[in-house]
């Protein structure tokens, strides 16, 4: 069984907690393939490659592994709508993303049903949100699995991700999977950091996650401003990556 905290960190980029390594570190040999070969690959295989996610996260939240950076930023924006302020981006910004307190409800170690299934339930939302901008057809699939097989997370992951990608996107289980206040906050900060929503579609559904989380406007509004905070300003991510002009159109 693959790990699923493991998968979560390769998701969001961000350092092996121990290590030096990022996904996007082991991902480089794939990043000229796709400036070569600029086609519509799927979501999930640009969150893995860096060939179109968006934004990436940076500093204490790059560094700190994928389950904590969920966790803290969930709490901060939290934090911050229970404070009554307004959401503001440059606001939220912060150098160093500190661990929620214990007993707070938004420590991975305290999640009733165990960090490893919990992580496992942040990762399908990060999927589900990835897929919302379109339909991945077999032979789309196809092609994600020749990226993931070059990204270096593993047969059983590769495997799980595909299948992930197969089956429809089942809406009642990712919401059921949390437990708590604090997991559904978890759950669609997941989500939001999985995508720009830059589409209808994306802003649709996750709009329509929130009210499924029964998450109140305000307080996704601090989540919005929190994720903002922690990612790179959008003019820094590369255009190369993105198809020539007349190509095939990116998900993204």
């Amino acid at each position: 069984m693959f790990d699923p905290k493991k998968l979560l960190d390769d998701l969001l980029g961000t350092k092996i907690p121990g290590t030096e390594s990022t996904i996007r570190d082991k991902a480089g040999q794939a990043t000229q393939l796709a400036k070569d070969n600029p086609i519509a690959t799927g979501a999930i295989a640009a969150v893995l490659l860096g060939t179109g996610a968006g934004r990436a996260l940076t500093g204490t939240a790059l560094k700190v592994g994928g389950l904590a950076a969920v966790a803290g930023l969930a709490y901060k924006a939290y934090q911050n709508y229970r404070g009554g302020g307004e959401p503001d981006a440059e606001a939220a910004r912060d150098p160093e993303l500190l661990p929620p307190p214990v007993d707070s409800g938004f420590r991975p170690e305290e999640a009733p049903q165990g960090e490893t299934e919990f992580a496992l339930s942040l990762v399908r939302a990060m999927i589900a949100a990835a897929r919302a901008d379109g339909h991945i057809d077999q032979e789309e699939r196809g092609r994600i699995a020749d990226r993931l097989k070059l990204s270096g997370v593993g047969a059983e992951a590769e495997a799980f991700l595909v299948s992930e990608l197969k089956n429809p996107v089942d809406l009642d289980a990712l919401v059921s999977a949390a437990r708590t206040e604090a997991q559904r906050v978890e759950l669609y900060t997941a989500s939001r950091l999985a995508i720009e929503p830059e589409s209808r579609a994306e802003r649709g559904y996750l709009d329509m996650l929130a009210g499924r989380l029964q998450l109140p406007d305000a307080l996704v509004d601090h989540i919005e401003a929190t994720v903002s905070s922690a990612k790179e300003p959008a003019g820094t991510v590369e255009t190369s990556d993105k198809p020539e002009p007349g190509g095939p159109a990116s998900p993204w």
